[in-house]
């Protein structure tokens, strides 16, 4: 099996060395183009208005300096040497990527473009403590059950408009109770803000940052599942139509809409 490794947090990120342990136990042809630095909430984001330059840093091993999906797009079409891989695994990403997180994430969509190249593809993530000066990021959960569960889904499948977004719980990885499919929460509270500062000219600019404020999600979802101990994997798909709305406008719009091109009454 040819697998491609990527991730949004960079070439020398330790979740990206966590995930070539996993995939090593699962293949021996093991191919990574990841982002030069770090592309942390990039999503499906492409380099457009500048040139998608790349290093060979070994045989089968590339840094981008572009985003997660430039990275599966250039590996999969332009640097891969032979066939196409069977599988694309992005991540190991430092932290969650669960709830309204997966629009933004550049793990998830790292996946994304692999399944849009036709390519069965897991995005994975690993719950870490909140940051502090001593913070010390923790993959032991990802490594312990990431290929068991890999090669489980991968024998099971699934459909080709789908990818997979695996969230690994806190360790340690005693605490682990087991593996559930969950759909796709979304949090009570918001945890983003922008804290506005003073530069040493007397300008002002805003950080971004994120609070750390738990959700009380429902059961079955994504997040409910990390804080609880379980592996949570979710399907998803790209397609965000809300279909009970089109039926609702639908009967409200289209007739009205005739009408109106014929102009026999106001839209």
């Amino acid at each position: 099996m040819r697998i491609l490794l990527t991730n949004d947090d960079g070439i020398h990120a330790q979740g990206l060395a966590a995930l070539e342990a996993v995939a090593r136990t699962l293949s021996d042809d093991v191919w990574i183009f990841a982002p030069e630095s770090e592309q942390s909430g990039a999503a499906r984001s492409l380099t457009l208005s500048e040139p998608l330059r790349y290093r060979r840093l070994d045989e089968k091993r590339f840094a981008i300096q572009g985003t997660p999906t430039d990275c599966v797009m250039l590996g999969v079409e332009h640097l891969i040497e032979g066939a196409k891989p069977d599988l694309v695994l992005s991540g190991v990403n430092r932290g969650l990527n669960a709830a309204e997180d997966v629009t933004l994430s550049g793990t998830v969509a790292g996946a994304i473009e692999g399944m849009a190249l036709g390519i069965p593809a897991i995005a994975l993530s690993q719950m870490m403590e909140a940051y502090s000066a001593d913070h010390r990021e923790d993959f032991a959960v990802a490594e312990a059950f990431g290929a068991r569960l890999i090669s489980r889904l991968v024998t099971a499948g699934w459909p080709q408009d789908v990818v997979l977004n695996v969230n690994f719980p806190l360790g340690p990885v005693t605490r682990v109770e087991s593996v559930e499919v969950t759909r796709q929460g979304f949090r009570d509270v918001s945890i983003r803000y922008a804290e506005k500062r003073t530069d040493l000219r007397g300008r002002s600019y805003y950080w971004l940052g994120f609070r750390n404020s738990p959700s009380r999600p429902i059961e079955g979802t994504d997040l409910r599942a990390a804080y609880e101990g379980r592996i949570s994997v979710t399907p998803l798909h790209i397609d965000l139509t809300h279909l009970d709305t089109v039926a609702r406008l639908g009967a409200l719009v289209d007739g009205a809409a005739s009408r109106f091109a014929r102009g026999e009454a106001p839209l």
